[in-house]
């Protein structure tokens, strides 16, 4: 697996953007609470150490794992939020339940990230055991929630990004990467 040699809950805050301005959706999945929980904490915690104000950080409960595309989608369409974080966790069970359960959520949170304008941060187990979302969960490969609350920092912050760049119509890159733009006259519409 991709997680043995890897830590999902390291990483350096001197790489990342400045977050303490975003506001962030975290929704949660009901089903497997035990560890959708221990992701929970790892992405809250996560943001709280990249000094995300405790009242931007909105979570809404869902049933199940395939309940969150419509979660996420009304999160996206009320809450005014930068990027949204959708956690949950579906084990290998004896049927093909998993199967569509895993590719149902896979293509929704997708077509979400296609369809808005705000990203959607995939953060749902897909585990053939308990013990290896355990491990995942703040368990010994770390927390695939903090990941999650990393990667929201880093894609809203792409997505501030690209709307200051897209907002202007007169503006250079200078050679030290950062944007000039024209100063305009600010227009008062009565």
């Amino acid at each position: 697996m991709a997680t043995v040699n890897k830590n999902l809950s390291v990483y350096d805050k001197s790489t990342l953007p400045k977050a303490k301005d975003f506001r962030f959706g975290i929704v949660v999945s009901e089903w497997n609470d035990t560890i959708t929980e221990g992701l929970y904490k790892g992405a809250y915690d996560a943001f709280l150490d990249n000094e995300v104000v405790d009242s931007n950080i909105i979570r809404w409960n869902v049933p199940g794992s395939f309940e969150l595309i419509y979660g996420c989608k009304k999160m996206l369409q009320t809450q005014n939020v930068d990027a949204v974080i959708a956690i949950g966790c579906v084990i290998q069970g004896q049927t093909k339940h998993f199967d569509f359960v895993c590719e149902g959520v896979t293509q929704g949170i997708k077509d979400l990230n296609v369809q808005t304008d705000i990203p959607v941060i995939f953060c749902v187990l897909t585990d053939n055991t308990m013990q290896q979302s355990i491990d995942r969960s703040g368990g010994i490969h770390g927390n695939k929630g903090t990941e999650a609350a990393i990667a929201a920092i880093k894609m809203a912050f792409i997505r501030q990004q690209a709307s200051l760049t897209h907002e202007y119509k007169k503006q250079a890159l200078l050679a030290s990467g950062q944007l000039q733009i024209e100063d305009l006259p600010l227009k008062i519409e009565e």
